[in-house]
C-alpha cells in the first residue's frame, strides 16, 4: 500500500481544475435552537436564522434549504426568504396576494390548535454570480392580521407539559459548482 503526500496542486498553464458542475463546492448551516416571538403584522427577522456563505465563483449558484418550525395566535403567517435585502424564492404576487415562500398550515378551528407546531420547509437555488460574502435570511410575518403572535419552535401555548413541544429551526447553504 502507497501513501501520496503533497502540499498543493496547481494545474498547467492553460488547464483548470474546478470541479465539473453540480457538485457541491462548500455548505454552511446555521441552527436555531431558542425560541422567537413577534407580534404584527409587518416582515421580520428571525434572530438566529441567518446564514453567510462566500462563493468560490460568480459562476457558482446556491441552494438554499429553510426548515423552520412555527405556529401562531392567528392564521395567516408566512415566512420569506431573503438574499441581504432582497426578497427571493417566493411565489408571484398577484393583486392583494402576497408573495412568501412558505405558509403555516395553522388553524385556529382545529382542537387544541395551540398545542401544535407544524415544520414548514422550503428550498431554492439562487444564482448570487458575486464572490462576496453573501447572507441568506428568512422573515416571518403575517400577511393579514396586525395583532397576531407568532412563535418559532415551541406552540403558542408552551406550557410546561410533555404535549408542548419544542423545536429547533435551520437554514443550510450549499455552493453548486456552475
Amino acid at each position: 500500500m502507497s501513501t501520496l503526500e503533497v502540499k498543493a496542486i496547481q494545474a498547467p498553464s492553460g488547464y483548470n481544475l474546478a470541479m465539473p458542475a453540480g457538485h457541491i463546492l462548500q455548505t454552511v448551516s446555521t441552527t436555531k435552537t431558542d425560541t422567537w416571538t413577534y407580534t404584527g403584522a409587518n416582515f421580520q427577522d428571525v434572530t438566529g436564522l441567518a446564514a453567510t456563505i462566500t462563493p468560490t465563483s460568480t459562476s457558482s449558484k446556491i441552494l438554499v434549504q429553510v426548515h423552520v418550525n412555527f405556529s401562531g395566535t392567528l392564521r395567516y403567517w408566512g415566512a420569506i426568504l431573503l438574499r441581504g435585502s432582497t426578497q427571493i424564492g417566493g411565489g408571484t404576487a398577484v393583486g392583494n396576494r402576497p408573495s412568501v415562500s412558505v405558509s403555516s398550515e395553522a388553524n385556529q378551528d382545529e382542537t387544541n390548535d395551540q398545542y401544535i407546531m407544524r415544520n414548514s420547509s422550503f428550498s431554492f437555488l439562487d444564482s448570487p454570480s458575486t464572490t462576496s460574502a453573501t447572507t441568506y435570511k428568512v422573515q416571518i410575518g403575517n400577511t393579514h392580521e396586525t395583532n397576531s403572535t407568532v412563535y418559532v419552535n415551541r406552540n403558542e401555548n408552551d406550557s410546561n407539559a410533555a404535549y408542548s413541544h419544542r423545536g429547533s429551526s435551520t437554514i443550510t447553504l450549499m455552493e453548486v459548482a456552475g
